[in-house]
């Protein structure tokens, strides 16, 4: 179900563990599946509880209670805004319509052409470089105004 390239880097986590106390590797091993598949389909959260020695329904629970697991495809590109008051604040909704106005979208939509999906985000602890926006969970870009939103929307597009 996952490549071995994949399956290494889950015993790398595994190993950080004591052997009666893998399960504690599933959040890691929820990501590498979700950066191998791009989302996490229910063949594949069944496939990390057997590899990691859980009942399915405990991947379930944690897949589902962090926003940053993907349990429905998304566009190549997820752009997650982080929309909490200290944010709000700080100018993150205006962001968030000018994604979305850019775009074309709304929150847990995905653009025609699959390449850009918008989700609303809760505190990603940047509060003081709000407005932020996070792309595929791994990289935070910082005091957006329309300008830097529009920058990063066309260096996107270009890859």
């Amino acid at each position: 179900m996952l490549s071995a390239e994949a399956l290494q880097k889950i015993d790398r986590e595994v190993a950080k563990y004591p052997p009666e106390q893998k399960q504690s590797a599933v959040m890691a091993a929820l990501i590498v599946a979700q950066d191998e598949k791009g989302w996490l389909a229910a063949e594949t959260m069944d496939f990390v509880a057997q590899y990691l020695g859980m009942a399915p329904v405990a991947v379930y629970e944690v897949a589902s209670f962090y926003n940053l697991y993907n349990l429905q495809p998304t566009g190549k590109y997820k752009l997650t805004v982080c929309t909490c008051l200290p944010c709000g604040l700080q100018g993150s909704l205006e962001a968030a319509d000018h994604l979305k106005a850019r775009l074309g979208i709304d929150f847990d939509e995905t653009t025609a052409d699959g390449r850009f999906t918008l989700k609303e985000g809760e505190c990603m602890g940047a509060c003081s470089m709000a407005p932020v926006v996070l792309v595929n969970n791994k990289k935070m870009h910082d005091y957006l105004s329309k300008e830097k939103i529009d920058a990063l929307l066309d260096e996107l597009r270009k890859r």
